[in-house]
């Protein structure tokens, strides 16, 4: 199933905030500091939010270069701090971008999301609402106001949480008497969708948990 949503967006309307959420992630964090708290992310350093976002980054588009077709695991991080830190997560944040705007539009590889139209562009959107809640939690740890996204994006934030991560029969707000509800029965925990779990302090993204799950 495509959504509605979905349907009237293209790939570069993924890229473009992507590359203006990655920046705007790394600005915030420059200016509080990779030592700073970050309140969104309780127990987590500016350090923490880098690394984590940095290697997802570097697995988002190494899944879709190398073309990979059974899940892989998300590389490690360096233990970098301070700019040299901030300099890495800008790398691995241009890798891609430019991955996902190279790409061909048919490429074949592996996606988590039972809703994706296609793998491009599934990894197009799950990355660029990825990096724009990571850029709340910098933005948090500066303690200043919000950038604000567009509409239609925040929109389809919403979409891909309750038709992507919820449309997949692990959903935490699943009914025990009708798998197809919202709202009743088990109550989710913590943050949903781009970060869908805080229960795990080191691994609080729903593709991190994916990644680091046990697969046969």
């Amino acid at each position: 199933m495509v959504t509605g949503t979905l349907r009237s967006m293209k790939i570069i309307d993924f890229v473009d905030p992507l590359a203006r959420e990655g920046e705007l992630m790394a600005r915030a964090a420059e200016e509080a500091g990779t030592d700073a708290p970050v309140p969104t992310c309780p127990g987590w350093r500016v350090t923490d939010l880098l690394r984590h976002t940095g290697a997802v980054h570097r697995w988002a588009a190494g899944n879709v270069r190398d073309r990979v077709t059974r899940p892989r695991p998300i590389p490690e991080a360096p233990e970098l701090t301070g700019p040299e830190l901030t300099e890495w997560f800008r790398e691995g944040h241009a890798k891609l971008v430019r991955t996902l705007s190279e790409a061909p539009a048919d490429v074949e590889c592996w996606t988590f999301m039972p809703t994706a139209p296609s793998p491009l562009g599934f990894w197009a959107r799950r990355q660029a609402h990825e990096t724009t809640v990571h850029r709340f939690d910098a933005q948090a740890a500066l303690g200043v106001p919000f950038s604000a996204v567009t509409a239609e994006f925040a929109e389809d934030g919403v979409d891909e949480l309750l038709t992507g991560f919820h449309a997949r029969s692990r959903s935490g707000v699943r009914s025990e008497e009708s798998p197809g509800s919202y709202g009743s029965g088990r109550a989710t925990r913590g943050r949903c969708g781009p970060c869908a779990s805080r229960r795990n302090r080191r691994t609080p993204c729903g593709a991190t948990r994916e990644a680091r799950r046990t697969w046969t």
